[in-house]
């Protein structure tokens, strides 16, 4: 079980499984909506994520069409993602997250338009795209 929450406490959540496919996304997309040179996400079970507050504070941005990012309305902050055409499993970003967690990064992802300014200076396999596991 994994506890989170975001910037201002507002939204709060229990994950009641464990996290899979742990990347470090370097994409622009990535970028742009974490404000830093990567993301961190990880896919969960969509049975095992538990809004436990602030569910009514949770609003979504659909950057393409099915493809959901759920953030909190007060402070902003990134919560999780879901895409309509695989509803088993969300992605979620895990700075959101309080408790530590077991499970470790797989690989650096997307490094060809990775930040200028970013060293990679972590001994991940590293990929133009996703990860070959990635179905």
């Amino acid at each position: 079980m994994y506890l989170g929450k975001c910037l201002c406490g507002e939204v709060e959540i229990k994950i009641n499984g464990e996290i899979n496919d742990i990347i470090h996304c370097h994409c622009s997309l990535c970028r742009k909506n974490s404000g830093t040179a990567f993301a961190t996400n990880g896919f969960i079970n969509s049975a095992d994520l538990e809004i436990t507050s602030g569910k009514s504070s949770l609003s979504i941005f659909s950057f393409k069409p099915g493809r959901n990012r759920h953030f909190c309305s007060k402070c902003g902050s990134p919560v999780y993602s879901s895409n309509e055409q695989d509803t088993s499993r969300y992605r979620i970003r895990l700075g959101i997250l309080d408790s530590d967690i077991v499970e470790r990064p797989i690989s650096h992802n997307f490094v060809s338009s990775k930040a200028n300014w970013e060293d990679l200076d972590v001994r991940l396999p590293r990929y133009d795209s996703f990860e070959p596991s990635r179905k």
